[in-house]
């Protein structure tokens, strides 16, 4: 019963985590042809909970729960191999892009005024932009990854089918 709750746990964590990603992503197409000062704006002013209470969440997936869940299922296999996938992605989202790409774009936005915004501010956006739907990806494959890890273990029923009847018995045959 501990594993199970301690899966779910990791696997709401691991989508609320994915969920503000994949946020930046469908701001994307948008933003990219928003002019300085509305991105700058946008930026500085929207992504507060993104940080906050995001990060917060990400801290708890990346630091605790998904390296916990592969411990918990380290003798399990297949399930810890596909664990031990989700969680290196999760890790390599966080320790990779994010505080390698997207956290120092950061520092330099919350520097910026909207009449301080420097020439290459493009440039600073592509990075901001880009790193977060590569996060996104990264994300994405660790959450499948987890949710393969609890499929690899459950058990397919074939001699009886609940909802429909028919189906088990084209099964039998």
């Amino acid at each position: 019963m501990f594993l199970r709750a301690w899966r779910f746990i990791t696997l709401m964590l691991a989508a609320l985590t994915m969920g503000t990603a994949y946020a930046h992503v469908l701001e994307l197409p948008a933003k990219m042809n928003y002019d300085a000062a509305l991105w700058t704006t946008i930026n500085q002013s929207l992504y507060w909970g993104f940080g906050h209470i995001g990060g917060l969440i990400e801290g708890i997936t990346v630091f605790v729960a998904t390296p916990a869940l592969t411990f918990f299922v380290r003798k399990r296999q297949p399930a810890f191999r596909w664990t031990l996938v989700g969680t290196i992605c999760f890790a390599l989202a966080f320790f990779v892009v994010f505080l390698m790409f997207t956290e120092p774009m950061n520092r330099e936005i919350f520097q910026w005024t909207i009449q301080s915004v420097p020439t290459d501010w493009t440039q600073v956006r592509s990075q901001w932009e880009y790193s977060h739907a590569a996060r996104f990806v990264l994300q994405l494959i660790g959450l499948c990854a987890l949710q393969i890890s609890i499929l690899v273990e459950t058990p397919i029923e074939r001699s009886h089918h609940p909802v429909m009847p028919e189906v088990a018995q084209l099964t039998r045959r």
